[in-house]
């Protein structure tokens, strides 16, 4: 040691020393004393302080949040998970269509198919101690507190994901001390009941991210990534998740999306704020470094999905119209299973109650994320909606509205549509379905519906039965007329189906008890008032009208054998976890025989052939199948249709305007039935390009038994008797087995007639032969026609009714008007009622009679062709029923007639004959004696027996 060394630590020891003898160390704990009894005061003081700062603070917390109720594990699970979701819709055989309008587009995914990328980025940004803390962060909630108390311009947020979970779930957004206060309370009790990771999930399913390509707003992960990039949200990559999850800060300034759905022109803060993302993705360690680089500079905008319209953009008509029915069933059914005793209620109660369980199925479709399931074919539809975009077959616009069409395409053994046609253009805003909601007159198409099938299933009329088409009036009298106001007399009920007469099918439908043919339409659908039907209502007249999905569906009735089985286009409905809250059970009504049914069919085919009033669609079609249809036009052309059904399917269609302008007769040389039936053509076989099986079965309809084919006389549907042959009234048609006649006709016997004016009558006793024919009377009682000679068909021109020829008493004056014109000698028609022909007289020259050269029978015709008509002078009389002839009319002479006879050439001398012995006998010349002198040629007809050949 050194002696410096040694002197320094000798220094160090007296310092003790020294300070003892200064009294240094007294003075020091005097004041360690004072300082330490101060630290004590001034702790008291603070903790006192504190105590009291936390008890206010307590106390104000409690006073904020005094009247939250005390919520329990289920009630905030229950809440926190009761979040809107979007209901989608799919074609059949579960081909996805789109998602049903609703105010926000969001699908539930669990946590395990969201990308961990943005799992992280959302963390990272949000919320990076969400592992930690226990549902807020105090530090946090300081550091915006005193922001928020010293109004600074930095507010940098102190809610957890937590927090926002319960502020989007249970609280509004209301700005406030209270809500903030209640906000931190149950986010902490949120903490205790939920798994960190059931509150991730939930914040990932709820979070609001702007909009999507159509233009929607969007919340939840899955619709941010398929709305965005068009991915799934587990396919997310770390720039499209980086972008996603910067997006909740402020989702419509941030979103790459217009309302329209177009891309926005700056996507500067978007892109700023993904970076921020990125960084702190990068500094919390989720990313690496070259993660991080290469995501800097990723193109994030070529990720972009394009512009997609949404459905209801793309389907505006079948969007609208499957949720109005989606809500209709599920209303159904929420009714049904109501504690309401649905009896007890009356009308008007029952309507309240529907629309309530309506507007509560609405709202569930809007938020409850459902999975709908129809029956529309994608490719049938689309097909249908190209096919009715030929400007060409429709008709101008009236009234500043275009000609419209609606068509309905039914798979007949199960009711389901496959297809439809709402109108030419679908638009958003303008959803009318023309198709299902549209009623109008159906016309004539509600014969077969209403008239004839009725009358067939009664007994009342069969196919080959004679049903006049003749002059009649309504039960009330009023004029009941055809389309042409003409008649065709005496028409099955085949034909007059087949040529849509409508006297006949009002005559049919009279035959049927009211009740049964009311009955009819309640069962297959119809609405009707009470006293419907009216005699009006076989030619469509009802006063609620029918839609073409109604019309359709009743001709499909046919095709399933006389079975109404409803229409539908919901085939089940599920939750978003795959359970199945509806399903469609189809029912039968039975509304017609199998028979009655066929053989309306089997008619309705002839509408089809040539005769019928649409014989031009089988070649207007591609392929071939057994259809049976009829057309339908109403008053003033205001609505016109064509129903037809295969096997298979049933396709009806309308063609009209939205609120009743006439029709156009023509347009572009088409008359308006050939272009409704070309539209339905056109209709038919695009249905046919997607699924040929469908459309065209190889199969025909199935005949029932009971069908048999039988020869009838069809003027009474009896057997015919040999007088009903030689009418030519016998024919051979289908018959409802239990309908069979089993009498033979009686209505008919031999009788002579004459024709007057047309008309047919029974002969008097003296009309002469020769104006009379031979015939069969049958009474005017049979068929109720006064005057059946008028409306019988060629074939049938040998019936007359039971009325004698009229006799005036009064023999007929002459024939006026008298001329020869080459070979044709023609008169003016008698005046008189009762004349039956007329007699033709003829000389050839003054020296000899005139003679009686032929007749004409009635008072028709007033003419006759004469043989070398100019060699001859000529005279008529009229003959009545009576057989009273007029005086001869005046002479009207051929250009080439002689006054006097050519001199006969005088005769060669002959020999002297010998002398006779004389006798006693006369001469042969002598026996003759004056030969022909009693033709006198008055024209009194003494020589009317003649009938000189020439």
């Amino acid at each position: 040691m050194t002696t410096n060394e040694r002197s320094f630590i000798e220094k160090i020891k007296q310092i003790p020393r020294t300070l003892h003898e200064r009294k240094v160390f007294r003075n020091i704990g005097i004041t360690y004393q004072v300082f330490w009894n101060l630290f004590l005061v001034f702790l008291i003081l603070g903790c006192m302080s504190l105590f009291f700062i936390g008890g206010t603070a307590a106390g104000y917390f409690a006073a904020l949040v005094k009247d939250e109720p005390l919520r329990g594990p289920d009630e905030m699970r229950a809440q926190i998970y009761d979040y809107e979701e979007t209901s989608v819709a799919y074609f059949a055989n579960d081909v996805y269509l789109g998602e049903l309008p609703s105010d926000i587009e969001r699908y539930q995914v669990s946590l395990d198919d969201i990308s961990p990328h943005l799992k992280n980025a959302l963390i990272a940004t949000e919320d990076e101690y969400f592992y930690e803390h226990e549902g807020i962060v105090p530090k946090a909630i300081m550091r915006a507190t005193f922001q928020e108390f010293a109004n600074s311009s930095l507010q940098t947020g102190g809610s957890t994901l937590t927090q926002q979970l319960i502020k989007n779930q249970i609280l509004t957004s209301e700005v406030s001390f209270d809500r903030k206060a209640t906000e931190i309370l149950l986010a902490m009790r949120l903490e205790h009941f939920l798994e960190k990771d059931e509150i991730l999930e939930a914040y990932l399913n709820i979070v609001p991210f702007g909009r999507n390509s159509s233009g929607r707003q969007i919340a939840g992960a899955q619709a941010a990534a398929t709305g965005i990039f068009g991915v799934e949200a587990s396919e997310l990559s770390i720039p499209q998740a980086a972008y996603i999850a910067g997006l909740p800060q402020s989702p419509f300034g941030y979103t790459p999306f217009l309302p329209g759905g177009e891309v926005k022109e700056n996507l500067d803060p978007s892109m700023n704020r993904m970076r921020t993302v990125l960084s702190r993705m990068f500094e919390a360690g989720y990313i690496s470094e070259q993660e991080y680089e290469e995501a800097l500079v990723y193109d994030i905008a070529a990720d972009f999905t394009e512009r997609t319209p949404a459905p209801i953009e793309e389907y505006p008509y079948l969007t609208n119209e499957v949720l109005t029915r989606a809500a209709k069933v599920l209303a159904e059914q929420k009714l049904q299973n109501s504690d309401v005793d649905l009896d007890e209620l009356d009308a008007e109660e029952r309507l309240e109650l529907e629309n309530h369980y309506e507007r509560v199925a609405r709202s569930e479709l809007r938020s409850e994320g459902y999975h709908i399931h129809t029956t529309i074919d994608e490719e049938i539809y689309k097909a249908m909606q190209e096919a009715v975009q030929t400007d060409q077959l429709f008709g101008p616009e009236k009234n500043g509205q275009q000609e419209e069409v609606a068509a309905v395409l039914i798979e007949n053994h199960t009711g389901a549509i496959k297809g439809f046609v709402a109108g030419r253009e679908e638009t958003v805003g303008r959803e009318f379905n023309r198709a299902t909601s549209a009623y109008r007159q159906n016309g004539s198409t509600m014969k077969p519906l209403l008239a004839y099938a009725p009358a067939m299933d009664v007994g009342a009329v069969q196919p080959g039965i004679v049903v006049p088409d003749t002059p009649t009036t309504y039960p009330g009298g009023e004029r009941l007329s055809n389309f042409d106001n003409s008649h065709q007399g005496l028409l099955s009920v085949r034909e007059s189906l087949a040529r849509s007469r409508n006297i006949p099918a009002v005559r049919s439908f009279l035959m049927v008890p009211h009740e049964k043919s009311r009955e009819t339409l309640l069962k297959l659908g119809f609405n009707l008032n009470s006293g419907e039907p009216y005699p009006s209502a076989p030619l469509g007249s009802t006063d609620h009208n029918v839609t073409v999905e109604q019309n359709t569906n009743a001709y499909a009735t046919f095709a399933n054998g006389g079975k109404f089985i409803q229409s539908y286009l919901i085939e089940r409905i599920e939750t978003p976890d795959g359970e199945i809250i509806y399903e469609h059970e189809p029912t039968e009504v039975e509304v017609y025989s199998p028979q009655a049914s066929y053989l309306t069919l089997d008619m309705l085919r002839d509408v089809l052939k040539a005769g019928g009033t649409a014989s031009s669609v089988p070649s207007r079609l591609r392929f071939s199948a057994d259809w049976a249809g009829k057309t339908g036009t109403t008053s003033n052309t205001r609505d016109s249709w064509f129903v037809a059904t295969n096997p298979n399917v049933t396709l009806g269609v309308w063609i009209g305007y939205d609120r009743g302008a006439e029709i156009s007769t023509t347009v572009n040389g088409m008359r308006y039935g050939p272009r409704t039936q070309q539209i339905w053509a056109n209709i038919a076989n695009a249905a046919h390009s997607k699924d040929p099986e469908l459309m065209a079965p190889s199969s025909r309809f199935s005949r029932p038994d009971g069908i048999v084919s039988r020869s009838i006389c069809s003027l009474t549907g009896l057997l015919p008797s040999p007088a009903c042959q030689a009418a030519g009234l016998v024919t051979t048609d289908l018959f409802d087995a239990r309908f069979i006649p089993n009498q033979t006709d009686d209505s008919l016997e031999n009788a002579r007639f004459v024709t007057i004016n047309g008309e047919n009558f029974l002969a008097l006793e003296n009309t002469p032969s020769e104006f009379t024919q031979e015939g069969l009377m049958v009474s005017d009682d049979i068929l109720g026609i006064s005057n059946i000679s008028n409306y019988l068909p060629d074939n049938m021109r040998n019936l007359v009714p039971d009325k004698k020829a009229p006799n005036n008493g009064n023999t007929p004056s002459e024939v006026n008007g008298l001329n020869l014109s080459s070979n044709t000698l023609s008169w003016s028609k008698h005046s008189d009622n009762d004349i039956v022909g007329y007699r033709i007289y003829r000389a050839e020259n003054e020296s000899t009679d005139y003679r009686l050269y032929n007749h004409v029978r009635g008072n028709e015709t007033t003419s006759f062709n004469v043989n070398n008509g100019n060699n001859y002078s000529y005279y008529v009389t009229a003959v009545d029923s009576a057989g009273r002839e007029s005086s001869a009319s005046s002479l009207v002479k051929g250009n080439n007639y002689r006054q006097e006879p050519e001199p006969e050439p005088e005769p060669e001398p002959e020999p002297e004959p010998e002398p006779e012995p004389e006798t006693d006998e006369p001469k042969e010349e002598e026996r003759n004696g004056n030969g022909n002198g009693n033709g006198n040629g008055n024209g009194n007809g003494n020589n009317r027996n003649e009938n000189n050949d020439d």
